[in-house]
């Protein structure tokens, strides 16, 4: 048996000990890229200049396509990936329930390099304090904190994640882990434009996701138990875009830069993703989905 089939023996075996498993029967890891033969009827005509290798946006109210680049194409999708972490632990509940920061976070950021929220060991947090660090500044160590705590234990959590992928239709969509870095490789977790859509709608549903991501920073006064934190939104359209409310940037050298945005104007709510936009870590740019919102905004109908 290849690497492939193993894998997805793993993630099945992992599943059938969680109340999900009879509805998931879940993918394998992804290879790198892999495009959709069919092309998207959307995909004609759209906004110019945007250099994104995947792209889509779609009228968030009625989930009607406007315009698609790659729309079924898998590609690593980097920090996106935390939306679904997020997702799963609010579908959980027990929001201010109070979760304590593993020792273990210091060298699980260490080792990967990751992206971190600055969580002191032993600090005591809810749940929902750790949306904060997890979808503002995106936390590795705050993923990591959430997962051991709701899987229980971080296999079970990446299992979860994949079930409620399946359960919400994403079939080109699969979790490696709960944070999107690139391990054990750059493209074992992946979507494709078409998925991201359905999760961010699915994600922007839910008042304690849309209430975190469209805060451009967050401070925690020390507490009981706990240091104080200063958390900024890296997601580069708020302030700067009139309407932006979310939702989610990443970047990882495979990803390129990647965002997952909705904005409002007039009435109108317009979501958005882009994937492997040009661009090093950080800062991620704006450009392309400024590119993509001002065209879709032009052509709600």
């Amino acid at each position: 048996m290849g690497t492939r089939g193993r894998l997805s023996l793993r993630v099945c075996g992992v599943l059938a000990g969680t109340a999900l498993a009879a509805s998931a029967a879940l993918g394998a890891a992804a290879p790198a890229a892999r495009a959709d033969v069919t092309a998207s009827s959307a995909s004609a005509a759209g906004p110019s200049g945007v250099g994104a290798w995947s792209a889509a946006v779609e009228n968030a109210a009625t989930g009607k396509l406007l315009w698609s680049r790659g729309l079924n194409t898998e590609r690593p999708m980097a920090s996106i990936t935390k939306v679904m972490t997020a997702f799963v632990v609010i579908k959980a509940g027990h929001l201010d329930r109070k979760i304590t920061v593993p020792y273990a976070v210091i060298g699980y950021v260490q080792e990967h390099y990751a992206s971190s929220a600055g969580l002191r060991p032993g600090d005591k947090l809810t749940a929902r304090q750790l949306l904060y660090a997890l979808l503002l500044p995106s936390g590795a160590d705050a993923a990591y904190t959430l997962a051991k705590a709701y899987g229980p234990g971080l296999s079970a959590f990446v299992a979860r994640m994949n079930a409620t992928a399946w359960l919400l239709g994403l079939k080109r969509t699969h979790f490696s882990n709960f944070d999107g870095l690139p391990y054990p490789t750059s493209y074992s977790t992946y979507s494709t434009p078409a998925n991201l859509l359905v999760l961010g709608r699915a994600a922007m549903r839910l008042a304690a996701f849309a209430s975190v991501v469209d805060q451009r920073g967050y401070r925690l006064a020390a507490g009981s138990g706990h240091h104080a934190y200063r958390w900024q939104n890296l997601n580069p359209l708020l302030g700067r875009y009139p309407g932006a409310i979310g939702i989610k940037p990443g970047y990882t050298r495979a990803a390129g830069q990647c965002l997952l945005f909705e904005a409002t104007r007039h009435g109108h709510s317009v979501i958005g993703v882009t994937l492997h936009s040009p661009g090093a870590i950080s800062p991620i740019s704006a450009a392309d989905a400024t590119r993509i919102l001002n065209w879709a905004f032009g052509h709600l109908g």
